[in-house]
């Protein structure tokens, strides 16, 4: 595709098909418009209907409690999440209807239909509750992508014990964070995985992570590689010896509405992760919803969402909301390029694919890999295609729109967060009409703004901060044990709202374009890493003596991380300490973190106050000077330092 042609379709609006919104559960903008006012005022009502497609032990008594920043939804009401995304459709004659596709990086496959799902996660949740794990126990799961990765989430629900999924990219030292802050009495990972021809160490991470622990009494692990791994007695076990003879029935205990389902850490501008709790039925009312409107989920679809289960990607869009919807999923363990960049075409066309839902970064790289990888498969069955993660830009949008969907397949960009739950701005396929680097218009129950510094309405493509004036059904309950940085964080710059943390603006027909984090957060890859924490692996090193982190655009990732050091006295620069830097941060946080670019610096820029002006760093990483205000530095000639380091 040229340059030309890719400006020209910018600015073009693109319309469902007459066949697509035919058959599409929402079908035209005139009925978006009708159902979205009907949800934002008269939430009970919307909610309601909604919430009685899936199955309650017991009914609520009110639809939503509000008393800001804290939601009770569906309160009074009894339900079990697991029960209502395997059960369910056994009962209703999906027994035998394929649930999970996974393909195995080497090349292995399973087919898992609904009523296996259930015997899997009904012998799980025995072998659970036989080590005396209950209702509310933190249960840290760090595994590859296998099926039994959701099989584990499903039956820590299905007990009421609460799961805290860690990215199976992470290192040692970011579990030993997460088992820290949640207490957890049990991990549940995997003696490795499959990454790029690679094995991943889950388990070494794990025993590393362990050292010093005093809470956690159990750890199951899965054979996965049949590499050695050591086990250590009276506290590790095999997964596979401790589902071989408990039964394969259990029955759902029914948990109240508000029983905390999951805490999943996601990075703040602090360098301590948040714990970010969702809670049951608000959650599962929210995943299943969005699945059904904004992926126009049906019986007969094949769904295919490439994240990570230690993702919030990962918890809504493949172990909840499509389970909740009855389809079938592919589950994919390992990398997109391996062993070349057509593994996910060749997936797609082997089984069919009809919804695909991916991230920005991997179609850039698919891009500059080239068309050849595509051109080899027959992506025909393709009907849907998604983004998550991060804003797509135009150049990709149109690439994916073209190249991967033939130009017949809607693109849902999606825009949402680990705290949200669920998508909240998203096109419904049948009805919006899209345009290329907008998410367009928010989702049922969604009462999204852009507001200026003094709390007013912006203007058409006025930039300002994104907020949700509303309370809706899957948002987060709070910061495990810190409700104080809850109501700090999310709640405190506009009275009564929810603040993004992510700056926007709205067009003249009201699509929301997102433009970027406010705080010291980055987006490389779609995975949100708090500027702090790399700065407190930085400095963790012996021979650093301060650090500050920034971001700057990247065409594959999004974000390249950019470190500027100040190393200790006795210290010396070099290529071989840059490179141990890089090492260093990949082993404290993990490989996603490491640094692309890493300045050596006589200083940084400080205001007299000594705080970090973190604005001229990116300005000068950007733009290669400095226009912005420079008075309240404490010493101007850092800039000057700073210029010939980025020119060396």
């Amino acid at each position: 595709m040229s340059k030309k042609t890719v400006e020209i379709d910018e600015n073009k609006e693109f319309k469902p098909s007459k066949e697509f919104s035919k058959k599409a559960r929402v079908s035209s903008m005139a009925q978006y418009k009708r159902m979205h006012a009907e949800s934002i005022e008269k939430p009970h009502l919307f909610w309601a209907r909604e919430a009685k497609e899936l199955k309650w032990q017991k009914q609520w008594n009110k639809v939503l409690d509000w008393k800001a920043p804290y939601a009770k939804w569906f309160d009074g009401a009894k339900l079990n999440v697991c029960e209502n995304c395997v059960d369910r459709h056994v009962e209703e004659g999906r027994g035998n209807k394929a649930a999970i596709i996974w393909e195995g990086e080497p090349g292995d496959k399973r087919v898992i239909t609904y009523r296996q799902l259930q015997r899997e996660v009904c012998r799980f949740a025995n072998a659970l509750e036989a080590k005396g794990i209950k209702s509310k126990d933190r249960v840290l799961i760090y595994m590859p992508m296998t099926p039994e990765a959701t099989i584990a989430m499903l039956a820590c629900a299905r007990i009421g014990a609460v799961h805290s999924v860690v990215f199976g990219g992470f290192s040692a030292e970011s579990i030993k964070d997460r088992l820290e802050d949640s207490e957890a009495v049990a991990v549940i990972t995997a003696d490795g995985g499959w990454r790029r021809g690679s094995v991943v160490p889950l388990k070494a991470n794990v025993d590393e992570a362990l050292k010093g622990n005093k809470t956690v009494k159990h750890v199951i692990v899965q054979k996965r590689i049949g590499n050695d791994v050591t086990m250590k007695k009276g506290r590790d076990s095999w997964w596979e010896d401790d589902i071989a003879d408990v039964p394969a029935t259990h029955k759902a205990k029914g948990f109240g509405a508000e029983h905390p389902l999951f805490i999943l850490y996601t990075s703040g501008s602090t360098g301590k992760p948040k714990g970010i709790l969702h809670t049951s039925a608000g959650y599962m009312v929210g995943t299943y919803t969005t699945c059904k409107y904004i992926f126009d989920m049906k019986e007969d679809d094949v769904y295919w969402c490439t994240a990570d289960v230690g993702w919030i990607t990962g918890h809504s869009y493949i172990t909840y909301g499509p389970l909740l919807n009855g389809v079938t999923q592919i589950m994919y363990e390992g990398a997109p390029n391996f062993p070349d960049f057509g593994r996910f075409w060749s997936i797609i066309e082997e089984y069919g694919v009809s919804i695909f839902y991916t991230a920005p970064t991997a179609i850039r790289a698919f891009i500059k890999a080239g068309d050849e990888f595509v051109d080899k498969h027959d992506l025909s069955t393709l009907r849907l295609l998604g983004t998550v993660g991060e804003p797509i830009n135009p150049s990709a949008w149109m690439w994916y729109y073209d190249k991967i969907g033939g130009g017949r397949c809607p693109i849902v960009d999606t825009w949402w967060q680990t705290e949200t739950g669920a998508v909240m701005i998203s096109p419904l396929p049948g009805a919006t009409p899209i345009k290329p680097g907008t998410a367009t218009l928010p989702f049922f129950g969604v009462d999204a703004a852009i507001l200026d510094e003094d709390g007013n309405e912006c203007k058409a493509n006025q930039p300002g901060r994104l907020v949700i004036r509303k309370p809706w059904p899957s948002m987060l309950r709070t910061i495990y044990g810190d409700k104080k940085r809850y109501r700090d964080t999310y709640w405190s710059d506009y009275d009564g709202m929810y603040t993004a943390g992510d700056g926007a603006r709205k067009d003249k027909k009201g699509n929301i374009y997102i433009v970027g984090r406010l705080d010291d957060v980055l987006n490389v890859s779609g995975h949100r890493l708090g500027t702090a924490e790399v700065e407190s692996a930085l400095v963790a090193h012996k021979s650093v003596a301060e650090a500050a982190v920034i971001g700057k655009p990247h065409d594959i990732k999004g974000q390249a991380v950019v470190c500027f050091v100040t190393l200790k006295e006795d210290a010396k620069e070099s290529d071989e300490l840059k490179k141990e830097l890089r090492n260093h941060v990949g082993k404290v946080i993990g490989a996603i973190a490491k640094p692309d670019e890493i300045h050596i610096a006589p200083g940084l820029p400080k205001t007299r106050s000594g705080k970090i002006m973190r604005r001229l760093l990116k300005e000068l990483v950007n733009t290669g000077s400095i226009t912005g205000n420079v008075t309240t530095l404490e010493d101007s000639k850092v800039i000057e330092a700073l210029q010939k380091s980025l020119k060396g």
